[in-house]
Formats: C-alpha cells, structure tokens, sequence
C-alpha cells in the first residue's frame, strides 16, 4: 500500500521524492519478509524437535515391548523343554524295564530251546530203536515199507481221481448240453427272417394259346432269336397258355422270364424287339441283384466288402435249394450266427459275415465243379474274406477240417435254418422217392423184417427179425443204416434210425 502511494506521488509530486519514497517502504517490507522467515524457522525446528522426541518414546516403548514378548516366549519355550525332558526319561525307564524283562525271556526261551533239542533228540532215538524194532519184526527195511505205502496211496488215489474225473466229465456233458440247448432255442426264438416257400419260376402264363405261335414264329425265327439271345431253353408243349423256360442258371432264367413277360404285354414279337426288351431285363435283373446284394450287407450290418462278393451274394436272390431261397436262407444264417456268437461272447460281427457268405458258392455251383462249400471258400479267399471266414464257409459240411469256433457257430446255424419246419419243401415226386429210398435202403440189410419211412421222412422205423441175436446187433444194425443214408442219400436235416426188436409168445388155453 505505502509502496503504491509512493508511487503516485512520485508522480505526482515529481520524480525524486517519490523514489525516495518507494525505496523505505521497501526496505521494511524485507525486514518484515526476513522476520517472518525466522519465525517459521524457529517453528519448524521446534516442531522437529518435538516430533523427533515424540519418535523415540515411541520407538523405546515398542523395543521394550518387543523385549518383554521375547521372554515370555524364552520362559515358555525352557518350561516345554523341561516338560519333553521329563517325558523323555520317563519313556527310557520305561524302555529300560521293557528290555529288562525281553533279556529275561530270552533267557526262558533259550532254557525251553535247550530242553527241547535234548527231548527232540531223545525222540529220534526213541524212533530209531522202534524202526528198529518194526523192521526185525515185520522183516522189512524201512524203505521197502515206505514204497509198499506209497504203492497202495497211490492205487487208491487213482481209482478215486478216476471216479472224480468221470464224475465231473459226466457233469461238464450235461451242463453243455443244457447250455447248447439254451443257445440255440434263444437263437431260434430271437431270429424273425420269414420263410420262404418260393420256388424257381419256370412256366410263363400267355394270354391265350395263339400266342404260342407268334412266340415261335415264322419258320421258329423269334424262338430261336430268344434263346440265343437269352441262353434259355423255350419249351412250347401242349401245356394250356403256358410256356416252359429250361435253364440252369437262375440268373439267366430269370432274364428271360422278364423278357417273355414283356414281350407278351407288347404283342410286338421280332427279333430286334426280343433283343431290346433282353437288354432291359438284363439291366433291370442285374441292378436287382446289386440291391439285394446292398440290401443284405446293410441288413446285418456288415462292412467293408469287395463289390464283386456283393453282387454275387445278390445272385443268391434267384437261386433256391429245396424250395428254401438262398439269400434269405444266408441272412438267417447269419441272423443266428450273430446270435450265437453274441451268447458265446465271441466277436459277432465276424460270425454274421461268415454266415452270409457260408452258401456264395451255391451262386456259381454250374459254372465251377465240386462242392459249394470248397468253391465259396476259394471265392471268399480270392476277393479277400478273413481267414475265419474262408475256413467257416468251407467246413459247413465237413470238407474242410474244423479250426475255429466260427466254423461250429455257422455249421450249427446252417442247420437250424435247414431244419426248422417250413423252412424247405420238395417236390411231390421227389419227396416220394426219397421215402422209398429210404425204405429200399434199411430193407437192404441182414436181419430187417421191415421198415417204415415216417415223420414226413425224418424218421426210419425199423423192426427187426428175432433171429437177430442180442442188443448190441440190434444197436450196430441202427449204425449201419444211418451211415448208408448218410453215403446213398441227399436231405435236409437230419434222419433218425430207430431199430426195435420184439418178441411175442402165444398160446391157447383148453
């Protein structure tokens, strides 16, 4: 303020006075400023001093602190010590009067030891004298004694191993049966593949019997344009509105029954249509037998398969055996196959595909000579069929050695497929001659009075003649006529050969 009034009066009043002015005011704004500095000093250094003693009252009190927790913990940690030393010694007198009374055992111990190698030897002199003793009065060496013993022990532990081992062989028969017999009415039961009572198509019905000649035609020009073209024989008899086709190749057969089925809805019948209407059916058979062949695998859940074995398992569509379809005979095959494999806890999937495959080789049967069973084999082997497989599908009727428990598995199933009712049907005439045969067959023999042909031909009932001496050549008489219709005879299933003999006395009374 004094500073700003000089100021104006310098101005005022001139230049001089007012300098004069401004320099004593300043001059005791700085005496006050150094003043008021001092006084601040003089504050802080108090204030510091203070602070300073404040801190190490502080600092003293917490290291006294500090200090007195550290005894008590000193005194607490020697009164523990004393406390674990007492215990200490207290466990060594006791360990001391614990190995006192041990040493004094022992001791016992040693005395009983003594007296006892002093009996023990005793005792062997006992025995000694009594072996002794035996032997002068049975006059036979110890060791002649022990051998006759070992001898007797060891003829009655034979004799009763024996029994124990008929005992449980007898046992294991019985429980197998039972458990075979389980399997295989669960597999049966289990299996839902419809039967089959189709036969091989060989007769097409015609509208009328004028068609007959326009089927053979002029000089017989498209009958011979259809069987060249078709590989089958066209019979035309007397037989009303019908035609018979010949040929033993299902496939073919069934080509030409599709041809002759169109040519007839047509009514064009020349021998460039007979070729086109061929070419067709040929087409619309052979994608037929490749679905089959699909059908089936995904059916029963099979993989991995070459494509020429699917489509010759599809050519088992048009191919029956006994009235029985083949394919569908294979399926259920493989169906109980997989069943009885899944019961044996053996790997079913394996069992099914044997199953499938057991009968391949009936699709090219008039193609290769020899048995199905062996040509199958040598189709499974050469399109790459696992070696279980191939052995499975030979072995199914016995040509080839059996190996594996496949080979049983799909033998079993082929005959329960076979041999369950429905399942196949033959022929009138054949099914006559069969039962005549068989008839001819036991007749045959030495000693057969008569034999009757019964149960549908499942069975042969034979009466012996009483000159026949005693059960067991009634008993090699059954043997004998079962392995000549097994040799002499071709059938489903199988045949039971029952020999009865007997005896009848009569008299009257008067």
């Amino acid at each position: 303020m004094y500073l700003v009034l000089g100021v104006l009066l310098g101005i005022i009043g001139g230049t001089g006075a007012g300098m004069f002015i401004a320099k004593g005011v300043a001059a005791r704004k700085v005496a006050e400023a150094r003043s008021q500095a001092e006084n601040i000093v003089k504050e802080a250094r108090s204030s510091a001093e203070r602070d300073s003693k404040l801190l190490v009252s502080e600092a003293r009190d917490e290291a006294s602190k500090v200090r007195l927790e550290a005894e008590r913990d000193a005194k607490e940690r020697r009164v523990e010590l004393q406390r674990t030393e007492r215990l200490l010694e207290q466990k060594e007198e006791k360990l001391d009067r614990k190995l006192e009374k041990l040493q004094h055992r022992e001791d016992e111990m040693k005395t009983r030891q003594d007296d006892l190698e002093k009996k023990i030897q005793e005792a062997d002199e006992l025995c000694k004298r009594r072996v002794t003793d035996l032997e002068q009065i049975a006059r036979m060496t110890s060791d002649q004694a022990r051998a006759q013993l070992l001898h007797e022990v060891e003829d009655s532990a034979q004799h009763a191993i024996g029994l124990r081992l008929a005992e449980m062989e007898a046992q294991a028969q019985r429980d197998a049966n039972k458990k075979a017999r389980e399997i295989i009415v669960t597999a049966v039961q289990r299996c839902a593949v419809e039967k089959s009572s189709d036969v091989a198509v060989s007769t097409v019905s015609l509208p009328n019997d004028e068609m007959k000649g326009r089927i053979i035609g002029r000089e017989g020009r498209n009958i011979r344009a259809f069987e060249t073209a078709t590989g089958v024989d066209l019979i035309v008899d007397d037989t009303p509105e019908a035609v018979t086709l010949s040929c033993f190749d299902p496939v073919r057969r069934e080509i030409a029954r599709l041809s002759l089925e169109k040519l007839v809805v047509d009514g064009r019948i020349h021998p460039a249509r007979i070729e086109e209407l061929v070419a067709k059916a040929t087409a619309e058979v052979e994608e037929s037998i490749a679905d089959a062949g699909d059908q089936a695998l995904m059916e029963l859940g099979i993989k991995q398969m070459n494509s020429e074995l699917v489509r010759t398992i599809g050519q088992l569509r048009y191919r029956y055996s006994y009235g029985q379809n083949a394919l569908q005979h294979s399926m259920e095959v493989a169906y109980i196959s997989g069943m009885i494999a899944s019961e044996l806890g053996v790997n079913e999937e394996l069992a099914r595909r044997a199953g499938l495959l057991h009968d391949i080789g009936k699709a090219v049967d008039f193609k290769i000579e020899g048995p199905h069973a062996l040509i199958g084999a040598d189709l499974a082997k050469r399109y790459g069929e696992p070696p279980e497989v191939i052995n499975a599908i030979g072995s199914h009727h016995e040509d080839m050695e059996v190996k594996s428990i496949y080979d049983v598995i799909v033998a079993t199933a082929d005959a329960i497929s076979a041999a369950r009712p429905g399942a196949r049907r033959e022929s009138i005439d054949a099914y006559v001659k069969r039962l005549e045969k068989l008839e001819t067959v036991a007749n045959s023999f030495k000693g057969v009075s008569k034999a009757f042909a019964i149960q549908a031909g499942r069975e042969v009932r034979v009466l012996v003649a009483p000159s026949v001496p005693d059960e067991a050549s009634v008993a090699k008489l059954a043997y004998d006529i079962a392995r000549k219709i097994e040799e002499e005879l071709k059938y489903p299933g199988q045949i039971k050969v029952t020999a009865i003999k007997e005896i009848r006395a009569s008299d009257l009374a008067k």
